[in-house]
């Protein structure tokens, strides 16, 4: 066990989701665990102007203070930036510079450093370890591991500066980890995949779900969550579903979530005449996933790349198929067509196909469920912890 008087500090971009979850479930061996959230400022003005893709960057988006631990202190860090690409490259200093400034006025006390993400996250954690001496751990999610370091000379320089700061790097795939093995990094590596929590993501009966939300009983459901971002991949799962109603007019797909991509699949799907099958019911806070994942026959995942989607595991706990693509760690998890099955991306012909064959399939709610049993965070924090205690 690590001793009780230890304080983590933990840097990330969302206290929801995956980077919430993960630090939850760690939190318990720690005395105190402070957890600085980058925000921008510049966000909040969509609470007056909608702009579509500013939504989750919002922080009543970005933070979740529901069920938070009582030894969990949540801190938003502002960080002014415009979310161009232009302005990404210097967003490490200003994250550093933030946090500093953070743990500065809220008096924050710390033993150990975890990040999650290389960029800019690890960035400003591997300088608070220069500072503070303490150790630093990185989680390396997706994005930040298989493009941001090949994009050029610089960028490989400043994440491999991150991955040989850091005492311990987790990735969540082992293909995440071959992208690794492409840089110059000594740093010990660790597969640790994302994981759900089996209280929130559970078979529930689909007719209340479907109810609840306001969804039709009679429709076959397909239901894709993610951001409206074009890695996430929508625009082919449209494509796709331009193909399955020349087969199934019962059919019925809800992309929930929002982002840049927004306005170009609202006109995508009415160009295509597809108002009356694929609807955009835009974000939903993190513990409304449950129910649209119950209200579904299929889960549909369309990415063009990935690390390994914490949704994915949400879909198994609830006992619902996953469909998806042949990238990220994705392959390592759905290793049998029991539990969903996957196409080639960005092929929307290839994705129509499968969507069909799942549709006509007889899943075992039983069997997928029991299958992502070994995926809960609590059994991810174990391991997570085991990789604490080697630095304290």
């Amino acid at each position: 066990m690590i001793p009780t008087d230890k304080k983590a500090l933990f840097i990330i971009h969302a206290y929801n989701n995956f980077q919430k979850e993960s630090i939850n479930s760690t939190c318990n061996y720690f005395k105190s665990c402070s957890v600085l959230v980058r925000s921008n400022p510049i966000s909040e003005f969509s609470k007056y102007i909608k702009v579509p893709f500013l939504e989750t960057f919002k922080l009543d988006y970005k933070i979740d203070l529901n069920d938070v631990p009582p030894n969990i202190s949540v801190h938003p860090t502002p960080v002014l930036y415009t979310p161009l690409n232009s302005q990404y490259k210097k967003l490490g200093e200003k994250h550093f510079k933030a946090a500093e400034t953070s743990i500065k006025k809220n008096n924050i006390e710390f033993d150990l450093i975890h990040s999650h993400f290389t960029w800019s996250s690890g960035y400003a954690s591997a300088k608070l370890k220069e500072k503070y001496n303490v150790p630093f751990v990185v989680t390396g999610h997706g994005y930040d591991i298989y493009s941001l370091p090949f994009k050029d000379e610089e960028w490989k320089e400043r994440i491999e500066y991150v991955l040989n700061s850091a005492d311990r790097i987790i990735t969540v795939s082992n293909k995440n980890l071959s992208y690794i093995k492409k840089l110059d990094v000594k740093t010990p590596v660790h597969i640790l995949p994302n994981g759900y929590r089996p209280d929130k993501f559970y078979p529930m009966n689909m007719e209340k779900c479907r109810k609840a939300l306001g969804l039709p009983l009679d429709k076959k459901i397909i239901v894709a969550v993610g951001n409206l971002e074009e890695i996430k991949g929508h625009y082919y799962l449209v494509e796709a579903m331009a193909e399955v109603i020349k087969h199934r007019k019962d059919v019925l797909c809800f992309i929930v979530g929002g982002g840049k991509q927004e306005r170009n699949l609202r006109r995508q799907i009415k160009n295509a005449g597809l108002e009356n099958h694929v609807k955009l019911p835009g974000s939903k806070l993190h513990n409304e996933i449950p129910r649209w994942m119950n209200s579904c026959d299929l889960f549909v995942l369309p990415s063009l790349n990935e690390g390994n989607p914490t949704v994915m595991f949400e879909c198994l706990g609830c006992g619902k198929p996953f469909i998806g693509t042949k990238v990220g760690g994705i392959p390592e998890i759905i290793v049998s067509d029991d539990y969903g099955l996957l196409a080639e991306p960005a092929n929307s012909e290839r994705l129509a196909e499968t969507i069909l064959l799942a549709l006509d399939k007889n899943w075992d709610t039983t069997k997928i469920k029991a299958y992502s049993a070994q995926f809960t965070w609590a059994e991810i924090g174990k391991n997570i912890v085991d990789i604490y205690k080697t630095l304290l």
